[in-house]
């Protein structure tokens, strides 16, 4: 499983569509043991370009503090698996914190996406 975090200043970016960054965090299957972590900068911001960006990234689930819900249907639309509400953490983390079951689907402050990339407030 490949888990992509969008990443500004060292934790989890506010802002999906402009983080710097993407740590790109892999998974052993078999154990859920973090294998890999690799940070990649995120491509120039363009409207819809970052989904399929992720998709060619491998990412298999997006962990992210909120996200529009049109940014959550077109990445679930390219089999990514968004949990939204995640705390402001570093990536290793965030991604232990997932594997264990401790990061569930919270609540998404923004309804009102920009570009269908969504935004954090």
């Amino acid at each position: 499983m490949r888990i992509a975090i969008p990443v500004s200043d060292g934790v989890l970016s506010p802002h999906f569509g402009h983080a710097e960054k993407f740590v790109f965090v892999d998974v052993d299957p078999s154990s859920s043991a973090i294998r890999k972590m690799a940070a990649v900068p995120a491509p120039p911001h363009q409207p819809g370009f970052l989904l399929a960006w992720l998709k060619e990234h491998g990412a298999e689930v997006v962990l992210v503090g909120g996200l529009g819900p049109r940014a959550v249907q077109l990445l679930e639309a390219r089999a990514i698996r968004v949990v939204t509400g995640v705390p402001g953490l570093e990536p290793a983390r965030l991604a232990e914190e997932f594997l264990r079951g401790r990061l569930t689907d919270g609540a998404d402050p923004c309804d009102h996406g920009h570009h269908g990339e969504g935004c954090s407030h």
